[in-house]
C-alpha cells in the first residue's frame, strides 16, 4: 500500500500567496488589453484542494487565496475582478457563496447559490458555474431537512447536463448522490437506489481517467455519505452494501503513489465504525464487536473527533462507561471541527453526553452536563439571532449595491444628455456648498465649544465620585477581610469534625484526607472502632461551598450517632435518609460509602448509596492475589436524602484480609487538566497496577500528587476525599508489588 504521511506546511502557504500575488499582477496589466478570457474548468470549488491547473486567469486567483483560508481578502478580489469585467456575475457569485459556505454563513451562501441558479447563463464559464452551485445548494437544502427543495434544484441541474452534453463526472456524481439521498428520507427507496447505482458509475468514469488519487478519494466520500444515509433512514441491511463498497473503495485508494495515510486512516476508521453500528442494529453483535476492535486499531480511533465518532456505536451497544470517557474529547473535537454549541450541535452532542453519563451512573457528572446544555442553549439561540441578523443584513446589503449599480449606470446615461443643463446647476451647487460648508464650520466651533465647557463640568462631578469611591473602598476591604476571616472559621470548624488522627492498633492500617474546592467543601469521611468492629465511611454532598458543609456537617453527625447504635450499613444508610429527606426545601442530598469491618474475621459488610464504586486492591479479572485492582459491583442504591421512605440494600465480601481498599470521591475520577480532559478510573486502575505501596498513607499521598500532576496547573473543579485501608491478620504488613520489583 504505497500511503506516506504529509501535512500543509508554512512552505506550501508561502508558495499559494506567491502565486496568488503573481496571478494578481498578470490580472490587473491583462485589464487594459481587453480583459481576459476564461476557460471551462471541471475542477471541484472544494478550497482545500490545490486543482488550479484546470482553472485559469480569475478562477486560478480566487481559487489560491481560498486556498489560504482568507475569505475577506477572497471576497475583496471577487468584487474587484467582477468590476473590472475579469468575472462574469454568475461566476462572482459562484465564489461569494463558496466562501460564504466555508464561513460557516451558509443562510447568506444559500442566497448567492440560489442567484447562480435564477441567472441567465451566458457562456459556458457561466454553465460551470452552476453546476458547482447546484451541488452545493442541493448539500445545503438536504441538510436543513428541505427534501424536496433540494431534490429540484439537483434534477433540474442533471436535467441541463444531460440536454446540454456538459458538466464533468464529479458533478453528475455528487448531484445524483444528493438527489439519492432526499429520495432516501422521503421514503423512495427504490428510487434511490437507481441515483446512487448511477453515480457510483460517474465516480467510476472519473477516478479511471485520473492518475492522482483524487478520484477515488472523491468516491469514498460519496459512498460513506450514501452509507450514511441509509443509517440514518434506520436502513441498516442495505448500508453493509455501501458500506463495503465504500472499503473496497478505500483499498484502491490506498494503492495509489499518491495516497495520503491521514486520509486512509481516517476513512478506515469511519468506514468500520458505521459498520459497527449497522451490525449491532441488526442484532449481529459479536460481528459489530469485531468491527470496532478494527476501528480501534487506527490511529483516526485516538483522536478526538475519532472517539466521538466512535459513540455512534458505543451508545448503540449500551457501552456507557466507554462512551462517558469518550465524550471528555467533545470540546476538544469541536475546537478541530470549528464547531460551535449550536442548537443542532445541542442535540447531536450534547444530549447523548448526557446519557452515557446517566447510563455509566455518573450522576455528578450527567447534571454538569445538563447544566451545560442550559447555558449553552440560551448561547445558542442568541447566537443563532446574531447570526442570522448578520446575514440577513449582508444580504440587504448586496441587494442595495446592486439596486445602486443599476441606479447609477440609468443616472449615466440620463446625465450623458443632460450635461449642459447640468453644468450650470453644478457652479450653482458649488456656491451654495461653500456657503454650508462656511456654516458647517461656524457650527461645529460652536458645538466643541459648548460641549468642551459641558466635559469640564462632567469631569469635576466625574472626580468628585471618584474620591467617594475611594472613601467607599477602605470600608469594602474591611467587609471583605470579615468574610474571609469567618470563611477560614467555618473551614477550621469543618475540618475539626472529621478524624485527623488514626487508629495505631496492629493488623489495621488506615488513612484519610480531605482538600476542599473552595474555602469549605461538601465531601465527608469518617470512621468509628469499636472493639473489633470497624464503622468507616466516605460521602460527597451535592454543590460546594458553605450550603454543601452545612449538609455535609449533619452527614457526619449522623453517621456517628447511628454507628454507636452497632446498626449495619444499610440501616444506617436507611436511617439517614429519613432524617436528611424531612424538610429538605434546597433538594441538597449526599453520595456515601458505608462499611463495617470484622477486625477478626475480616468480613466486610457494606452499603453504597449513589457512590464511586471503592477498589479492591490486589483483585484482578484473574482472581485474588493477582497485580492492580478492580471496582467492586454493587448495588445501584439512591443517594441520601433525594426520596424518603427508600429502604437501602446492603451487601457483603467474605474476606478482605490482605487486600487494601480504596475508597475516592469523584473530585478524583473527574479531575480536569487545562485541556478539559477527565483524571478517569482507567488512569487510576493503571496506577495501582505498575506502583508498589508500603502504607495506606503512602497511597493517600501518591493519588494526591498524580491529581495535582495532571491538573498541570488548573484550578480544581470539585472537592478531593481519599481513604485508604487494609487489615492483615497475620499482621505480615503490605504485600502488593509490581511484577518489575518482584
Amino acid at each position: 500500500m504505497a500511503i506516506t504521511k504529509t501535512s500543509k506546511t508554512s512552505f506550501l502557504r508561502a508558495v499559494y500567496t506567491a502565486a496568488a500575488m503573481s496571478l494578481c499582477v498578470f490580472l490587473l496589466l491583462s485589464c487594459g488589453k481587453g480583459g481576459i478570457m476564461q476557460s471551462p474548468a471541471k475542477a471541484d470549488d472544494s478550497i482545500t484542494h490545490t486543482d488550479a491547473a484546470m482553472i485559469k486567469h480569475a478562477d486560478s486567483l480566487i481559487f489560491a487565496i481560498g486556498t489560504t483560508k482568507n475569505y475577506d481578502l477572497m471576497l475583496a478580489v471577487i468584487d474587484s475582478l467582477e468590476e473590472a469585467k475579469s468575472l462574469s456575475p454568475v461566476g462572482a457569485d459562484r465564489w461569494r457563496g463558496t466562501a460564504y459556505y466555508h464561513m460557516g454563513q451558509y443562510a447568506t451562501s444559500e442566497f448567492y447559490f440560489k442567484k447562480v441558479t435564477d441567472a441567465d447563463l451566458q457562456s459556458n464559464e457561466d454553465l460551470l458555474a452552476y453546476y458547482k452551485s447546484t451541488r452545493r445548494l442541493s448539500e445545503l437544502l438536504l441538510l436543513k431537512g428541505d427534501f424536496e427543495g433540494a431534490l429540484r434544484v439537483a434534477i433540474s441541474a442533471v436535467e441541463k447536463m444531460k440536454k446540454t452534453g456538459t458538466g464533468s463526472d464529479i458533478d453528475y456524481a455528487i448531484l445524483l448522490n444528493n438527489i439519492g439521498c432526499c429520495q432516501l428520507n422521503l421514503g423512495h427507496g427504490e428510487e434511490a437506489q437507481e441515483s446512487f447505482y448511477t453515480a457510483r458509475q460517474h465516480y467510476t468514469n472519473r477516478w479511471s481517467t485520473d492518475s492522482t488519487g483524487r478520484g477515488f478519494q472523491e468516491a469514498v466520500i460519496g459512498t460513506v455519505y450514501t452509507s450514511q444515509a441509509y443509517i440514518s433512514t434506520h436502513r441498516y441491511d442495505e448500508s453493509l452494501y455501501w458500506i463495503d463498497r465504500a472499503e473496497m473503495l478505500l483499498i484502491k485508494y490506498g494503492d495509489n503513489p499518491n495516497a495520503r495515510f491521514e486520509y486512509f486512516d481516517e476513512y478506515q476508521g469511519r468506514i468500520e465504525i458505521m459498520r459497527a453500528v449497522a451490525l449491532q442494529m441488526l442484532g449481529r453483535k459479536k460481528e459489530a464487536k469485531e468491527a470496532y476492535l478494527k476501528f480501534q486499531n487506527t490511529e483516526y480511533s485516538k483522536t478526538a473527533p475519532g472517539r466521538i465518532n466512535a459513540n455512534d456505536y458505543l451508545l448503540a451497544a449500551e457501552r456507557y462507561v466507554e462512551a462517558a470517557n469518550n465524550y471528555q474529547y467533545l470540546d476538544k473535537a469541536l475546537r478541530q471541527w470549528r464547531k460551535k454549541l449550536t442548537l443542532d450541535n445541542i442535540q447531536q452532542f450534547l444530549l447523548p453526553k448526557m446519557k452515557a453519563n446517566m447510563g455509566a451512573h455518573r450522576r455528578d457528572s450527567a447534571i454538569a452536563v445538563g447544566l451545560r446544555i442550559c447555558d449553552a442553549l440560551d448561547t445558542a439561540i442568541v447566537n443563532s439571532k446574531v447570526d442570522a441578523t448578520a446575514e440577513m443584513a449582508t444580504i440587504y446589503n448586496t441587494q442595495q449595491k446592486e439596486a445602486k449599480i443599476a441606479q447609477q449606470e440609468a443616472d449615466i446615461a440620463k446625465t450623458a444628455a443632460q450635461a449642459a443643463q447640468q453644468q450650470t446647476a453644478m457652479e450653482r451647487h458649488r456656491k451654495i456648498g461653500l456657503v454650508i460648508a462656511l456654516g458647517l464650520i461656524i457650527t461645529f466651533f460652536s458645538v466643541f465649544i459648548f460641549f468642551r465647557h459641558r466635559s469640564a463640568k462632567r469631569l469635576e462631578h466625574a472626580h468628585s465620585r471618584l474620591q467617594q469611591a475611594y472613601d467607599k473602598l477602605g470600608e469594602t476591604t474591611a467587609v471583605k477581610e470579615r468574610i474571609e476571616s469567618e470563611l477560614r472559621i467555618a473551614r477550621d470548624i469543618q475540618m475539626s469534625m472529621v478524624p485527623r488522627t488514626f487508629p495505631d492498633r496492629k493488623g489495621l492500617d488506615i488513612h484519610a484526607s480531605m482538600s476542599a474546592a473552595k474555602e469549605v467543601g461538601g465531601d465527608l469521611y469518617g470512621y468509628q472502632l469499636d472493639g473489633d468492629k470497624l464503622y468507616f465511611c466516605i460521602g460527597d454532598v451535592s454543590g460546594k461551598g458553605v450550603p454543601a458543609s452545612l449538609f455535609m456537617a449533619q452527614a457526619t453527625r449522623l453517621f456517628r450517632v447511628l454507628a454507636s447504635q452497632h446498626l449495619m450499613p444499610a440501616d444506617i444508610a436507611t436511617r439517614m435518609n429519613a432524617e436528611l429527606t424531612e424538610d429538605n426545601e434546597q433538594g441538597m442530598f449526599v453520595t456515601m460509602f458505608i462499611g463495617l469491618i470484622d477486625l477478626k474475621t475480616c468480613h466486610l459488610d457494606f452499603c453504597n448509596a449513589g457512590h464511586n464504586p471503592p477498589v479492591l486492591l490486589g483483585v484482578s479479572e484473574a482472581g485474588l492475589g493477582e497485580m492492580g485492582g478492580s471496582f467492586i459491583s454493587m448495588e445501584p442504591n439512591a443517594p441520601i436524602g433525594l426520596w424518603p421512605g427508600l429502604k437501602y440494600i446492603g451487601e457483603s465480601i467474605e474476606n478482605i484480609e490482605d487486600h487494601p481498599l480504596f475508597l475516592y470521591t469523584d473530585g478524583l475520577t473527574e479531575a480536569e487538566n487545562p485541556q478539559q480532559e477527565q483524571f478517569g478510573e482507567e488512569r487510576l486502575l493503571d496506577i495501582f497496577k505498575h506502583t508498589f505501596f508500603h502504607s495506606a498513607q503512602e497511597v493517600d499521598e501518591h493519588i494526591k500528587a498524580e491529581v495535582e500532576k495532571f491538573r498541570n496547573g488548573a484550578v480544581p473543579n470539585d472537592d478531593l476525599t481519599l481513604l485508604c485501608l487494609k487489615v492483615d491478620v497475620t499482621k505480615s504488613g503490605w504485600s502488593l508489588k509490581n511484577r518489575s520489583q518482584s
